[in-house]
């Protein structure tokens, strides 16, 4: 038998393996700047979305993160009760369980506003070269053309 036939098996022809290695060492670099802040990689995305839309449903940000209730919940608990954010029943619907930004967590942007700009300088990527792998991660995600950012 050929060893060709197991080509597809191998670490360097995998797709998923350099996603996964370059994820985990992102959220490494930005993990140095968000302990300062108390916060993990995931807190930081939820807050991130927070800061622009001030109150959703955990379901929309669950969409918007592309993460499921039982990974966030933990999440938004831990926020909750560093008073970052405050979570209620929709008035309209008690079934929905909003979050909203709190003035403590609104207060937190201006600690966190350094981080894009740090993160940014620790990419070995140009600008034409992020903005094509950005697209290209979001379009792996299944986000249509039209909805992209940027």
């Amino acid at each position: 038998m050929s060893e060709n036939k197991y080509d597809s098996l191998k670490l360097e022809n995998q797709l998923c393996f350099p996603l996964y290695a370059s994820a985990r060492e992102t959220i490494k670099l930005y993990s140095s700047y968000l302990t300062a802040l108390d916060l993990t990689y995931t807190q930081y995305i939820a807050l991130i979305v927070l800061w622009e839309h001030k109150k959703l449903s955990v379901k929309e940000l669950g969409k918007k993160l592309f993460l499921d209730s039982g990974t966030l919940t933990p999440v938004l608990k831990s926020l909750e009760a560093k008073g970052f954010v405050r979570r209620c029943r929709s008035k309209l619907d008690e079934r929905v369980l909003i979050v909203e930004i709190t003035e403590k967590g609104e207060q937190l942007k201006d600690k966190a506003l350094h981080i894009p700009e740090c993160m940014a300088s620790r990419v070995t990527l140009n600008a034409e070269e992020s903005l094509q792998l950005y697209r290209l991660l979001y379009k792996l995600l299944g986000v249509p053309e039209d909805e992209i950012a940027h």
